[in-house]
């Protein structure tokens, strides 16, 4: 994809450049009454597109920042609730004797002794946990 991207900004680059040999003019430009600017046509294109392009790529940028901190606000939130339900599988509640160890119950297509996925939803039992 990158490679389109900057294909594209070669063709406008050449389109600009040809653009700019064939018009290159002085044009007058008044800005108040008493106050002209010459410069080349050129030169008043790159600054017509630049006026449209740079407040636009700024929200684009600021947008995509904020999405980033988002996602990374939500791995951290999902890799610290992880964690603390890996801890929780490996601590029992309650105390235990040593001559009775307790196995988890093993969840439908997983084999017996198989560390539990923090990443999967809770069990929520036999009736679903619903409301």
């Amino acid at each position: 994809m990158k490679i389109l991207r900057t294909i594209l900004w070669v063709l406008a680059g050449l389109g600009f450049l040809i653009f700019a040999i064939y018009n290159w003019q002085p044009v007058e430009l008044t800005l108040w009454q008493n106050l002209v600017l010459e410069t080349k046509v050129p030169v008043l294109a790159l600054l017509a597109f630049l006026a449209g392009f740079l407040p636009m790529w700024a929200l684009h940028r600021s947008v995509v920042w904020g999405l980033n901190r988002r996602i990374r606000a939500l791995e951290t939130s999902l890799k610290n609730n992880a964690m603390a339900r890996q801890r929780e599988a490996q601590s029992p509640a309650l105390p235990v004797s040593d001559s009775v160890v307790d196995s988890p119950v093993d969840k439908p297509g997983t084999k017996s002794g198989e560390v539990a996925d923090p990443f999967s939803p809770p069990d929520t039992g036999a009736d679903g946990g619903g409301k």
